[in-house]
């Protein structure tokens, strides 16, 4: 084997390991998430929604007024800014949101919820200071919707599709709280 290969894997080898550590050591690769990732989907047809969001438990805590406050940007879930993807446009309260990528904000209250479709893409949900990263710049729609309150608590928060009735909506669950928004997909009818 000539020396200048050997130098290479040398080299190579060391740099993999040290990578190996660092992301053992500091970004903790191995543990299990406090907040697990999840993705929701729903699929009829050629219509393909998706939500990417950590998933928060309650663990004994209060949730909205406490650790969630109200009147306050939420980032609508854990860790990561959580996103919504559509294939197709869609009627949202009489609003339309175009078909793309968002990340999808709230603002809970106790009787509604402002949810935020916002169009910039966020590397995280907030910041050093623990402030949500959206920049009401990027806004694209906002909606309120109204706060449905639940008899059994729910220990983990769940974002959802629900078509049952052929009425598309997604829901947003946690603690005793749900909020549904109704969506409808614009069929683009070519003649």
């Amino acid at each position: 084997m000539n020396t200048v290969l050997k130098w290479t894997i040398i080299v190579l080898s060391v740099v993999a390991l040290g990578l190996f550590i660092y992301a053992f050591a500091f970004e903790d690769i191995f543990s299990k998430r406090l907040s697990p990732k999840d993705t929701v989907k729903f699929e009829l047809n050629d219509t393909k929604l998706e939500v990417l969001y950590n998933r928060p438990y309650k663990k004994g805590r209060e949730i909205f007024g406490a650790l969630v406050p109200f009147n306050e940007v939420w980032r609508t879930g854990a860790n990561e800014a959580t996103t919504f993807s559509t294939n197709k446009d869609l009627l949202i309260e009489g609003f339309t949101l175009t078909k793309g990528e968002y990340t999808l904000w709230t603002i809970p209250n106790d009787t509604t919820w402002t949810i935020i479709f916002n169009t910039k893409q966020y590397p995280w949900g907030v910041d050093e200071q623990m402030r949500p990263m959206r920049e009401r710049q990027f806004d694209f729609m906002d909606i309120e919707e109204p706060v449905q309150k639940l008899d059994k608590s729910v220990e983990q928060f769940t974002i959802a599709f629900d078509n049952t009735t052929d009425d598309l909506k997604m829901t947003l669950v946690w603690d005793k709280t749900k909020v549904e928004v109704p969506m409808k997909v614009i069929e683009n009818h070519e003649q």
